[in-house]
């Protein structure tokens, strides 16, 4: 049987909650998706005109659509998640069954041990965990060897080879890691005790052990057991130290879920903190490559289907920046302030720090993955067509009204490109005129690119409001190259950009990548102007002092600055020196105007 074309299959979806799976002209599956109405969800994605490239390219590609319909909103957001990682459509993100955490085993044993592994069997044994790292394993580990002698032996400890005196303790029972239990001088219900607790300390309950040790501690006290007691106590301090380290909230905040996002053009970090009696037992931040400029809505509901189930969590209640639809039977909290606020606020700078240690990796690792998401990120952020991968940035330098300079740097892929920086003494303007001389810098620079036919910029910055932007536009107009490349001015106040024909300012968040940029690149067209400006002024008050040398005139000076190179090397040269040059008389007259001063 045919498969009915597109029109049909949209009129016929039902208006349920499930998940749709658009396939190509080749069956592959390309793209999988949960909806709280299949029909209304799939049908948008035909109707709407949509801005982002790659969604429109999706579109092209649908030949063939499925559904699969579910009872709940969140049986669909599972199924979602299983069908991503089983298929990995090339335009979902991409979620990976990640089976190599550790898990701390209680094993289904007699005198159980308790141990760290990668592997779970469904062989009756409890298994906590995942945790996101082996250090908090051997963490917890000690912790519990510290406080608890457990067996460490693998034998079959049945009571009938116990009695039949089948085994000899071994020498972690001299040492008093263990007591014993393979000859029996350790009964069962007294092990369990211990492995009751070692449960309840790794869901995150501390008070019930630490009560316990509180109460052994007095009586080994009372009875003038104080070697005993002094053991006791040395284990409270090691639990409470565990504790105070991992407590940061109110202990009535327990068996919740807390999750944040931070995004940018490209990716999506989001954190998760789980919290047991006012612990945080878990910490993690998954990173998502976005596909579709998928909303941070779309990615943190994706997000927390996919770390709940890795991380094996049944929390009711969760934490959220923002509203999302989670289904039933959870409840979503978005506090507003107090403890609930101030974890939440937690997991948000979890998540940036994160983000910046990615980058800082990314950097060092992959460059030119840091350039991409960088010039991606000054795209959106600054309006533009095109990615500045070529940015030129132009300040003018005419301190005290003199020697009007003006200074020109290049930033490729967010980096300074400095053989490509220009200075420019200005030539068709006299006195301080900030705009006429801007007006003559920029003609001159780009008239020269064009003729030369080299590469023009993506991006001009011209350092200063809208006078300063406003003469640049003049020269762009005359050289016709308005509209082919983006100009906008900063005010002296940074965070005010200017663009033409727009008499609002755009403001840039002080935080933002971009900004930093852009003063960046203000801060270097400054200092090289200022310094071509102080060479200048420096190379002429020296020229004109020369000059006012009685009996040294304007050929002296000329030989003297040919031979010596600067005005300084000829007040520094020695009599027989300058003899060489311009002879006696007049060398008698340089020498004694320098050493005289």
């Amino acid at each position: 049987m045919d498969t009915p074309d597109l029109e049909i299959q949209l009129k016929t979806l039902p208006s349920q909650p499930g998940v749709y799976q658009y396939y190509d002209k080749d069956g592959v599956i390309i793209y999988v998706g949960k909806a709280k109405n299949l029909k209304k969800r799939v049908s948008s994605y035909f109707t709407k005109n949509h801005d982002y490239g790659k969604t429109r390219v999706l579109v092209k590609k649908i030949a063939d659509i499925k559904h699969i319909v579910v009872a709940t909103e969140t049986d669909a957001l599972l199924l979602e998640n299983n069908l991503i990682k089983k298929y990995q459509p090339r335009y979902n993100v991409l979620l990976k069954d990640d089976k190599s955490y550790p898990w701390i085993c209680i094993k289904n044993e007699r005198f159980p041990r308790v141990f760290s592994t990668r592997r779970v069997f469904k062989d009756g044994s409890q298994y906590f965990g995942p945790y996101t790292s082996g250090k908090t394993v051997h963490t917890l580990l000690d912790l519990i060897k510290g406080l608890y002698n457990l067996r460490t032996c693998n034998y079959d400890l049945s009571q009938d080879k116990i009695e039949a005196g089948k085994y000899k303790v071994c020498l972690e029972y001299h040492l008093g890691n263990c007591k014993g239990p393979c000859e029996g001088f350790e009964t069962e219900e007294e092990y369990n005790q211990s492995v009751k607790a070692i449960k309840e300390i790794l869901k995150g309950n501390f008070k019930d052990s630490l009560a316990q040790f509180k109460g052994q501690m007095k009586q080994y006290a009372e009875n003038l057991q104080f070697e005993e007691a002094q053991k006791i106590k040395e284990k409270v301090e090691v639990l409470e130290n565990y504790q105070a380290r991992s407590t940061i909230v109110n202990p009535k905040i327990s068996n919740v879920d807390v999750f944040s996002i931070v995004s940018d053009e490209s990716y999506g970090y989001i954190n998760f903190l789980q919290l047991s009696y006012g612990s945080i037992i878990r910490s993690h931040t998954l990173e998502i490559k976005k596909k579709l400029d998928e909303t941070d809505e779309a990615l943190l509901g994706l997000a927390i289907t996919e770390i709940r189930q890795r991380f094996n969590s049944n929390s009711k209640e969760i934490y959220l920046p923002f509203k999302v639809e989670l289904g039933e039977g959870i409840k979503v909290t978005v506090p507003k302030l107090g403890d609930k606020k101030h974890i939440l606020d937690l997991s948000l700078r979890n998540a940036k720090y994160y983000r910046m240690d990615r980058f800082k990796q990314m950097k060092i690792v992959d460059p030119d993955r840091h350039a991409n998401r960088i010039m991606a990120q000054m795209k959106a952020d600054l309006r533009l067509s095109k990615e500045p991968r070529h940015i030129e940035c132009f300040d003018n330098s005419n301190i005290q009204g003199t020697h009007p300079v003006a200074a020109c740097v290049v930033f490729k892929n967010g980096k300074p490109s400095k053989k490509d920086y220009r200075h420019f003494n200005i030539k068709t303007v006299e006195g301080p005129d900030d705009f006429a001389s801007m007006e003559e810098v920029v003609y001159r620079r780009y008239k020269r690119l064009v003729e030369e036919n080299q590469s023009l910029p993506q991006l001009i910055i011209i350092d200063g409001g809208k006078g300063q932007l406003s003469s640049a536009l003049k020269s762009l107009d005359v050289l016709e190259l308005r509209g082919k490349i983006a100009i906008i001015g900063i005010a002296k106040r940074l965070e005010e950009l200017f663009y033409p024909d727009d008499p609002i300012p755009l403001y840039l968040d002080k935080k933002s990548e971009t900004l930093k940029i852009i003063q960046q690149l203000r801060n270097e067209a400054h200092r090289f102007g200022i310094e071509h400006h102080r060479n200048k002024r420096s190379k002429t008050a020296l020229n004109t002092e020369l000059e006012t040398i009685q009996g040294v005139g304007e050929k002296t000076v000329v030989e003297l600055l040919r031979h010596f190179k600067s005005a300084k090397r000829v007040a520094n040269a020695k009599l027989d020196e300058l003899e060489g040059v311009i002879g006696v008389s007049r060398a008698e007259k340089v020498y004694n105007y320098y050493h005289e001063k």
